[in-house]
């Protein structure tokens, strides 16, 4: 359930904030268009809202912004801590995107670059329990890592590889980073209604909106 990508952040932590600012060039193209794309999700979504491995809150901050009910759920210690220090009067959980409490009504699940750490079969399990939480109308937005085919990851990572962007390629490797027909199709079994819109070379927006009709 991704757990085992945790010590990554052991050290990411605290130089978190400087990557996703572009400060660090094997990341700058990952994170190009950071702050329309944390936009782009907090514009989407209302009512209650569950955001999924919230880090320091760059998302959660956007969200609250637009009088948006956040319930963060973190798996991560030290990023509690440091999400904690910004958010003082908002409790953040421990848990991740399949492990979590939900309150007796949530509109949303949200998430930023948090996905991929559930591999295919997780990420089919994680949407049909979302589904269930949600009334119609509800609203699963993901901003993510992910390619139109396998072979364009494999293009990726050569590219990364190249221009010796090691620490990028290898994280292409390691992760569950999948494709758009995949997640598609994810979506549509749990009884979304899905649209993919591309933010940057790597970041896709998918916006879904859970089936039914509407009270």
């Amino acid at each position: 359930m991704g757990k085992e990508f945790l010590h990554i952040f052991d050290e990411w932590a605290e130089q978190y904030d400087a990557s996703v600012s572009g400060q660090d060039p094997q990341y700058a193209d990952v994170f190009e268009r950071y702050e329309e794309i944390l936009e782009a999700v907090a514009t989407r979504v209302f009512g209650t809202v569950i955001e999924f491995g919230p880090g320091t809150g760059n998302l959660t901050k956007r969200v609250l912004m637009k009088n948006v009910e956040v319930i963060p759920v973190e798996p991560h210690d030290k990023m509690r801590e440091l999400f904690a220090e910004r958010f003082a009067e908002l409790p953040v959980q421990a848990g991740d995107l399949i492990d979590f409490t939900a309150p007796q009504q949530v509109n949303g699940f949200i998430s930023s670059y948090v996905f991929h750490h559930l591999t295919d079969e997780e990420k089919g399990q994680a949407l049909e329990a979302y589904a269930k939480l949600l009334p119609p109308g509800g609203k699963v937005v993901f901003a993510d890592t992910a390619f139109i085919t396998e072979q364009a990851k494999q293009d990726q990572i050569a590219k990364e590889k190249a221009r010796g962007f090691t620490a990028v390629a290898e994280d292409l490797e390691r992760e569950y980073y999948t494709t758009i027909p995949i997640l598609e199709k994810l979506f549509t079994e749990a009884g979304f209604k899905v649209t993919f819109t591309q933010m940057n070379d790597y970041v896709w927006l998918m916006d879904a909106t859970r089936g039914g009709e509407t009270a």
